[in-house]
């Protein structure tokens, strides 16, 4: 019982490595707070960790005030996408990656919501597509963004 119980635990292990970390760019205050920090958009960039060749940058609300401060609000569930092409793409391995694979997440509340993007291979038009999303255990949210990567051309 415990070869599978760890066999499983190492599989969890290894997919929460393949999601990417992310990098903050900047950010720009949105709306004033008088106690703790005002609400922003953040913009963080993240290089797919499948893919090397890829950085998509994502800008996100998150929320300030008290509750922000110490990591207790939720934060809107809008975010935005952008991937470029910055190196070559193994167009071949690009083929055999699984469809719908989450690279990046991101907690957008304390416990129950989280952003995420997901990459897609659109084998027909040889590109790579990106949706990012919220969702939360119970409901998600029907705002999404995509941004597309067309794979190897002309770099």
């Amino acid at each position: 019982m415990i070869r599978p119980l760890s066999a499983a635990l190492a599989a969890a292990l290894s997919f929460v490595a393949m999601a990417a970390a992310a990098e903050d760019v900047g950010s720009a205050s949105y709306r004033f707070k008088w106690f703790g920090p005002n609400d922003k958009i953040k913009v963080e960039v993240f290089d797919d960790p499948e893919v090397p060749g890829v950085a998509c940058y994502l800008s996100r609300a998150e929320t300030g005030g008290i509750t922000g401060a110490f990591g207790l609000a939720e934060d809107p569930g809008e975010a935005s996408i952008a991937c470029r092409q910055i190196g070559p793409i193994d167009g071949e391995k690009v083929k055999h990656l699984r469809p719908g694979r989450e690279v990046f997440s991101a907690s957008a509340s304390l416990i129950f919501k989280k952003t995420q993007v997901v990459r897609f291979y659109d084998a027909k038009r040889n590109v790579l597509v990106y949706l990012t999303y919220t969702d939360r255990v119970i409901d998600g949210q029907p705002r999404n963004s995509i941004s597309v990567v067309p794979v190897n051309r002309g770099m």
